[in-house]
């Protein structure tokens, strides 16, 4: 087993862990690194803003304008999120950073149980994007009734982007480049020219929940934590990162900040707009904000357009993520080998399959049942499911922090990066909390349920090494 480095943090002269000297068991990219900067901090910003912007101004307005308050604290623990994973991407800049840094820290067991939340995140969270598409889809072209309409939108919505990745990473960052742009520069443009338009009264009384204004803080958030999933995207896309030792955090940064600037100004924006009484209502905040804004219907159908382009190119970015993580965690031989197999494109194509299979069930499984039973609590599960990574990736930092030679240690150095660990480790622990005693409870199943698989693959490996021992044992003698 190779003998990591210490942290960039605590040595004079930090030298950046190359792909030829990689950590423990790393899985390196392919050998052209696909995504620059421009295309990872889109692939951040794009799996942040998916179709919950669209929402969340109704979805909190019932809290009052506390729920300002709560989009700022989630985006400076956001950003700090992502200073983590930028500093754990100098240490091991390869594919699936939120596997490999608690595997390095901590040993494969906690490696395995970071995979296989995120894993079992964004399979989940994909499925509950396609299914969000349906609802702008209608805005635009009237689907009736009919369930069976309605899920073939969803799985079209699933399938056209796994089919983007299927043909490579190439075009995974080009279509997200895209679709960032479409979906950012008129959410941008609504978030500021808006800001003209508002009226004060509109904002209504600050805390309407009729609980303490902590109370209402912490709910408030809890619906939001959803939103800011998807900060470690670079992280975990390094190994097809160009440069990752510097743009995996760059891109971390830059698109947390650009997704916070849309998040808090939008918001701000909407609950100016439109009157309180009429924003808890809602169903479409921004179409509604529009037509505040320049009078008639048209509001509606232009944010659908941008709704579409919106949920589908954070489908993109999550689909090539579902993928990434496994496909790591199989090359340690932690997840079924069939992951670690990398298509022509360079993209791990029996993740992608698996993830769409998966994402396909759970939509048939919503479309057949009540959407609002069974299918709502897997989608509250994402929240656990997705923060347990961000705990173990702070703990891995805190740890080699820890382990670092104390006359090697950068004072300044090492009190920054001890808050930003720290910090992040209590906001990931406020968010497993926030999730709800229901998610906790049942996304700690799912995250149980994993144990097994490691039993049997674990075993299996250890018992083929130990055969390979006995054969050249008995070689030698």
């Amino acid at each position: 087993m190779t003998t990591t480095s210490t942290p960039e943090a605590t040595e004079p002269e930090p030298t950046p862990v190359t792909e030829s000297e990689p950590s423990p068991g790393a899985t390196t990219a392919s050998p052209g690194r696909r995504f620059g900067l421009a295309a990872a901090t889109a692939l951040v910003m794009g799996n942040i803003i998916g179709g919950g912007i669209f929402t969340l101004p109704a979805a909190v307005a019932p809290y009052g304008t506390v729920s300002l308050l709560a989009f700022v604290v989630l985006s400076v623990a956001a950003v700090l999120l992502a200073l983590l994973f930028g500093k754990l991407a100098r240490r091991s800049p390869v594919t699936g950073g939120l596997y490999v840094y608690p595997r390095d820290a901590f040993g494969p067991f906690a490696g395995f149980l970071s995979a296989w939340s995120y894993w079992t995140m964004c399979w989940v969270s994909i499925a509950a994007l396609a299914v969000g598409v349906v609802g702008y889809v209608d805005v635009l072209i009237p689907l009736g009734d009919s369930k069976a309409v309605l899920a073939l939108v969803a799985l079209a919505a699933l399938w056209l982007p796994a089919a983007a990745n299927f043909a490579g990473t190439r075009y995974v960052g080009a279509v997200q480049i895209v679709s960032t742009v479409l979906k950012f520069v008129p959410l941008l443009l609504v978030a500021t020219v808006g800001l003209f338009f508002i009226d004060l009264d509109n904002y209504g009384p600050f805390n309407a929940s009729g609980e303490s204004a902590p109370g209402a803080l912490a709910a408030a958030a809890a619906l939001l934590l959803y939103s800011f999933l998807g900060v470690e995207s670079a992280a975990v896309s390094a190994g097809e990162v160009k440069d990752p030792e510097r743009n995996v955090g760059r891109a971390s940064v830059l698109g947390t900040l650009a997704s916070a600037l849309v998040y808090i100004l939008g918001t701000v924006a909407v609950f100016g707009l439109v009157p309180h009484e009429e924003l808890v209502e809602s169903g479409a905040p921004f179409a509604d904000a529009v037509d505040s804004m320049a009078g008639g219907s048209w509001g509606g159908t232009v944010i659908a357009l941008v709704a579409v382009a919106s949920i589908v190119g954070c489908l993109n970015g999550w689909v090539l993520l579902s993928a990434q993580m496994p496909y790591a965690a199989a090359r340690d031989g932690l997840f079924p080998k069939q992951f670690a197999r990398v298509g022509k494109g360079g993209v791990p194509g029996f993740g992608v399959l698996a993830t769409a299979v998966l994402g396909t069930l759970l939509i048939v499984v919503n479309y057949a049942d009540d959407p609002d039973t069974a299918f709502r609590v897997l989608v509250l599960i994402t929240t656990f499911t997705g923060c347990v990574p961000y705990l173990l990736s702070a703990a891995a930092q805190l740890y080699w922090l820890a382990r670092g030679s104390r006359e090697r240690v950068r004072p300044a150095g090492l009190v920054r990066d001890l808050i930003v660990a720290a910090l992040s480790f209590a906001f990931s622990f406020w968010l497993i909390a926030g999730a709800g005693y229901a998610a906790v409870y049942q996304g700690a199943l799912f995250l149980f349920a994993g144990i097994p698989v490691y039993v049997w693959l674990r075993g299996r490996q250890e018992g083929a090494e130990g055969a390979s021992g006995t054969e050249d044992t008995a070689d030698a003698a």
